[in-house]
């Protein structure tokens, strides 16, 4: 009996680790939208790659993300709703993902994947949160989540970039998305024999939205040729530029996911490659709507709302799942209703790999629905919280079926509760609330249900660890401060714009600290007060204004108990004009703290510094 059992462990344990198992490949971009493919019936926008990916693997029809880029991101790497891992937001620190969640990473690489990450994170900016920390082997990210962020290297653009490779600097002169498919090309290839998991996470087409003309030129040509550019110096003027660059940036993806396809073929690896294709929440750049979410211009297939939106446009889009080893192929569309908290247990299933941390997916495995099975009825909630602490009720859509209960507050006044019928009413136009007070009613109590399960951990942080083994200095910027703070890029640092908050520390070890507080980061090194001059003229490149000098006259930095009731260090500096950097020392027990500082201006007004760097001694 003894003999039987080890014969079995052995033969499972060779079927689990042999290049049988598939590799998979996940491409997640970001802000493009369900209309923005030409496959979904766009008129303008050309993506003959992805088309063919569509068309020759299954369409996810009922597909969708959180309305925001972070909590979805959170969503995809624990299979659970966004919220119940720490993510409800992508600023007040509130993008940092729960250090005690277990990733597709993890997972995968415990079962013998090679995982690499290449692009956009945006679940926490240093140690035990960066992908590196979180599974993935082989990461290549940039800080915050858009490049040009406050935690990402100064002045980075989207052709000239410090990327951060395993936590250490890694300067490229190559366009971003061109540069995470190259990566990825090369650490399938030096995977072996070995199946891999490969995520690829471009920050195309989000914002600033910068690429080479021979991409964005044609979609120019066309708006000018189509009269729709020549109202000059309007912001309808604006938005087409804006719009041709979002379809170049489109267009260039479309061309690298053609040049990975041909790789994968060439390395004999289409077969038995899972991939996966999506975006990440509602389209940014495809259309322009008014204050009540129609559309004034643009195209998103008939849907109302776009990106941060509870209505359908906010949140649903368009997937391609390929596996020809699986029989996933066809261009078949399955209409259930999914999601990409699917998407872990989906692809554990599909690979044969266990779920060894019993993790308790919100989400549920759809191969049955990929071959062609149902199941049971669910419903699935989204919302956008892009506070600090959530409100009750503020933005959210219940999906069940073809029934929608909406309500949003993000532009404009509260809506109330909303019914839609997407099957009589895809545009959701009609609020039929009146009409079936029995199926509002249902939703509303299945939202209140799924705001009981997961609202406990809105009072939880998840803190910046200083003092670990794993990183020292820690980088901890205005991106990360709680409240009501928002200065989260380097424009806003640039035009010195106010704002404070309190940063959640978690001392990892006893000792001696040095809090290094400052108006620019090291590498620029300027005094705290000075200019900078504006940054302009690079080609292809959103220009930067200059920045503004501060008449700052003094720093406190403040140490607080992590509820915020007791004061621990308060100790205030004069800044003379020549300091670049004004630093406090302090001894810290292990444990968890608030950190704030507070700049004193000429005028009497009072902002945060917007770079700490703590390092122990």
């Amino acid at each position: 009996m003894n003999k039987l059992f080890i014969l079995i462990s052995v033969l499972w344990t060779f079927a689990l680790f042999s290049n049988e198992r598939p590799n998979i490949i996940i491409i997640m971009t970001d802000d493009q939208g369900y209309g923005d493919l030409s496959c979904k019936g766009n008129p303008i926008l050309k993506t003959p790659a992805i088309d063919k990916l569509f068309s020759e693997g299954l369409q996810l029809e009922g597909f969708h993300t959180d309305p925001m880029c972070a909590p979805t991101r959170a969503g995809l790497m624990t299979g659970r709703y966004s919220a119940r891992t720490g993510v409800w937001s992508t600023l007040y620190g509130r993008y940092y993902m729960r250090a005690d969640e277990t990733t597709i990473a993890d997972i995968f690489s415990n079962a013998g994947y090679r995982t690499g990450i290449f692009g956009k994170w945006h679940l926490g900016d240093s140690y035990p949160y960066r992908a590196h920390d979180r599974g993935f082997q082989e990461a290549i990210t940039f800080g915050g989540g858009v490049i040009g962020e406050a935690p990402d290297a100064w002045n980075n653009d989207y052709f000239t970039t410090t990327y951060s490779h395993n936590g250490k600097p890694l300067k490229v002169n190559q366009y971003c998305t061109d540069f995470l498919f190259d990566s990825a090309k090369e650490f399938i290839r030096a995977s072996g024999d070995k199946p891999f998991l490969c995520y690829i996470p471009t920050n195309a087409p989000h914002g600033p939205m910068d690429v080479h003309e021979k991409y964005s030129k044609p979609y120019l040509d066309y708006f000018k040729q189509h009269g729709i550019g020549k109202l000059k110096g309007t912001q309808l003027e604006k938005t087409i530029k804006k719009r041709a660059n979002f379809y170049g940036m489109i267009a260039n993806i479309d061309e690298n996911v053609g040049k990975l396809r041909q790789f994968l073929k060439e390395k004999n690896l289409s077969e038995n490659t899972i991939l996966l294709y999506f975006g990440d929440n509602g389209t940014a750049g495809g259309v322009s709507n008014n204050k009540k979410s129609l559309l004034i211009n643009g195209y998103n297939a008939g849907m109302r709302g776009a990106k941060c939106l509870a209505y359908e446009g906010g949140h649903r889009n368009a997937c391609s799942i390929y596996w020809p080893a699986g029989k996933l192929t066809g261009g078949k569309e399955i209409h259930a209703l999914t999601a990409q908290l699917d998407l872990m247990p989906t692809l554990m299933d599909m690979a044969g790999v266990q779920n060894s941390s019993d993790i308790q997916f919100d989400g549920r495995s759809i191969l049955p629905n990929l071959q062609g099975k149902t199941q049971p009825s669910r419903s699935l909630i989204v919302h956008n919280m892009q506070l600090d602490t959530p409100q009750k009720f503020k933005e959210f859509a219940v999906m069940d079926g073809d029934w929608r209960l909406v309500r949003t507050s993000w532009r404009g006044a509260d809506s109330g509760e909303m019914l839609f019928n997407l099957k009589n009413d895809p545009g959701q136009n009609i609020d039929v609330a009146k009409q079936f007070p029995e199926v509002q009613k249902r939703l509303h109590e299945s939202y209140n249900q799924w705001w009981s399960s997961l609202s406990d951990v809105f009072r939880d942080y998840s803190p910046i660890f200083i003092g670990s083994q794993f990183e020292n200095p820690v980088l901890i910027t205005s991106h990360a401060w709680h409240g009501e703070g928002k200065v989260y890029n380097q424009k806003h640092i640039r035009e010195a714009n106010p704002g404070n908050g309190f940063w959640t520390i978690k001392a990892a070890s006893e000792g001696d600290y040095e809090i290094e507080l400052r108006r620019w980061p090291r590498e620029v090194n300027l005094p705290i007060r000075a200019a900078l001059p504006a940054r302009t003229n690079v080609p292809y490149v959103t220009d930067l204004p200059a920045g503004k000098a501060l008449d700052i006259k003094s720093i406190r930095f403040v140490v607080q108990s992590i509820d915020g009731t007791q004061e621990i260090f308060s100790h205030s500096q004069k800044v003379r004009a020549t300091d670049c950097h004004i630093t406090f020392k302090i001894k810290l027990k292990k444990g968890d703290y608030r950190f704030q500082s507070f700049c004193e201006l000429a005028n009497g007004d009072i902002i945060g510094a917007y770079y700490m760097y703590v390092r122990k001694r």
